[in-house]
């Protein structure tokens, strides 16, 4: 199966990581400018003073992606670039560079995707409360403003806020993020709060001023479980662990996207945090819980996860030696296939990958003057195999955008880690393509199809290709082992044991897993009935289909069914508290 003949191909930076010309063109300072620029703030006191100088090497930077044969880019706006002091007037020459840049990409035929805040506040507003303020909201929609009215003329694409939890967490919590702050979690949830309101301005103001009609969504992070096996108590408590709300921090997803998507705070979120919890209005509710047309994912690593004995979620610690990337986050390719799923029957909408990569800190150019990064190759791979069996499954994914465009400023950590498809030279800033750019280059020209290369099946005997032929051809009755044994005459004992040699599965459960598949692809009709779905595909007795279904999917046919009707009105999953768990 290839990738949908509209899916975008991408990748994307943000601003303060790549662009440098900090207070260049009468830009005004961001409070990663003032932080990094604190002896101790940031790994070997690096700062993104000059970073990848994309300011004013946009024109090549464009003329690579070209070359990468991306299709779109998605990249932040410097709120402090924009407007003078982050609420003042517009700064003309600041807003011309994205002006330029927006140019640049659609004569090279590449899609601008623009996040309006990637996590470098303005410092001057920083220095009048910041996220605390109750006026950021309001702050927010005039910067908002100003670049719609700008651009949307030629951009179509937008993304209010970047990773909620991220900025709180490490910016307001552990401080280790500008601007450095240690708050407590009544101060954070009251961030949490704002920055919410924050997007819903955002969106209120992108719909009443795009003269192109807009398609708008958000990525407000992403925390990713997947279960340790296949087992429906597995899958279960994966999907509980992420929909659950922990007391003590917001490291979750509910707390913001049932706010933005449903128009609630998570009752066991409210619970969680009790007195802690800001006052908040209906008013407050109906601004924040805008329509959205997708929802972004950023997902690099997962937390493998199982059943204790009362169903509940525990983290699995990995086997020693599993891989890591340089930043010691795992390498878990299977939340690339499980948190889409899930977060698919969660929020109902469209979703986008706008984050996913790796980091390394030996990236550089050989002997051969080639950068060859054979681990991102098959970070890369791997992560897109599994996208693509989600695809499989019904989930509805609209792109993917690899983090990152080139190498950049990582942070508190620096120039320490690579996470580029490009290399970047940052005393010389020479720009170097990496394997790792020619092999996405092929998977972008191909729609995917070029994974398929990694996909080595050996030969399967006679005896084996016959009997799957002969269970898809007869899903819709009722067969068993003994009639294929028959039809190949042959024991089945003799069948079963061949069948598990050279498949490694179970023959029967081999033919339950088939007849669920062809279920859910039945039950993707929203008016076909449960019963006469289980008749379809094999299944006389309805209670034992419901029974093998929630096995084999971790959901009943009717909770499976509903994601598929564009007029449900179901209430969303409500797991239990997972407690003591951080992403």
């Amino acid at each position: 199966m290839m990738f949908p003949a509209n899916f975008v191909w991408g990748a994307g930076t943000s601003a303060y990581q790549v662009e440098g010309a900090w207070n260049e063109n009468r830009k005004s300072p961001s409070i990663w400018d003032r932080f990094s620029q604190q002896a101790g703030n940031v790994w070997e006191d690096h700062n993104g003073n000059v970073a990848c100088d994309h300011y004013y090497r946009y024109k090549e930077d464009v003329a690579l992606m070209a070359r990468l044969k991306l299709q779109a880019y998605n990249f932040s706006v410097s709120w402090a670039r924009v407007l003078a002091n982050g609420n003042g007037s517009v700064n003309k020459a600041g807003l011309d560079f994205y002006d330029r840049l927006v140019d640049e990409l659609l004569a090279a035929g590449i899609e601008p995707w623009i996040t309006l805040y990637h996590w470098d506040l303005p410092y001057h507003l920083h220095l009048r409360g910041g996220w605390l303020n109750p006026e950021m909201p309001g702050w927010f929609a005039k910067f908002t403003a100003a670049v719609v009215n700008k651009l949307s003329d030629r951009v179509t694409n937008w993304s209010t806020i970047n990773e909620l939890q991220t900025f709180i967490g490490m910016g307001y919590q552990t401080g280790e993020h500008a601007p450095g702050g240690k708050c407590s979690l009544k101060e954070l949830l009251l961030i949490a709060h704002h920055a919410l309101l924050a997007h819903g301005r955002a969106v209120e103001t992108i719909r009443a001023r795009a003269r192109r009609q807009p398609s708008v969504g958000w990525s407000p992070g992403v925390v990713s479980y997947y279960p340790l096996d296949d087992t429906p108590e597995c899958v279960d408590a994966a999907r509980r662990a992420t929909f659950s709300v922990s007391p003590g921090g917001l490291w979750n997803n509910r707390w913001f996207s049932d706010a933005a998507l449903f128009g609630q705070y998570p009752e066991d979120g409210l619970k969680a945090y009790g007195s802690a919890v800001p006052k908040f209005t209906k008013a407050d509710l109906q601004i924040i819980h805008q329509p959205l047309d997708f929802y972004g994912c950023n997902i690099f690593a997962a937390n493998p996860i199982k059943a204790d004995a009362n169903g509940n979620p525990v983290i699995v610690n990995l086997p020693p030696g599993h891989p890591h990337t340089d930043y010691f986050w795992r390498w878990t390719p299977a939340a690339m296939y499980w948190t889409p799923r899930f977060l698919h029957e969660h929020v109902r909408l469209p979703l986008v990958i706008m984050e996913n990569g790796m980091s390394s800190a030996s990236d550089c150019p050989c002997f051969d003057g080639h950068v060859h990064d054979a681990n991102r190759v098959e970070f890369i791979s791997r992560h897109l195999l599994e996208l693509r069996r989600a695809l499989r499954d019904g989930v509805a994914v609209r792109g993917y955008f690899h983090w990152s465009l080139m190498d950049n400023f990582e942070w508190h950590q620096g120039y320490r880690h690579r996470f580029g498809l490009v290399h970047v030279d940052y005393q010389t800033q020479q720009r170097t393509l990496k394997d790792s750019a020619y092999w996405y280059q092929e998977i972008i020209t191909s729609n995917g199809a070029a994974l398929d290369k990694l996909i080595t099946i050996p030969p399967l005997p006679y005896i084996i290709k016959e009997t799957m032929r002969y269970v898809e051809a007869n899903l819709k009755r009722p067969f068993n082992i003994k009639n294929i044994a028959a039809h190949l005459r042959c024991h089945p004992d003799f069948l079963s044991r061949k069948f598990k040699k050279h498949t490694g599965l179970d023959l029967s459960s081999h033919i339950r897993q088939k007849r669920i598949d062809y279920a859910k692809e039945l039950l993707k009709n929203p008016k076909i009935i449960i019963d006469d779905a289980a008749d379809k595909c094999g299944f006389g007795d309805r209670v034992y289909f419901t029974k093998v279904f929630h096995r084999l999917t971790g959901q009943t046919p009717g909770h499976y069914q509903r994601q598929f009707r564009p007029t449900a009105t179901t209430t969303p999953l409500k797991p239990k508290v997972l407690r003591s768990m951080r992403g």
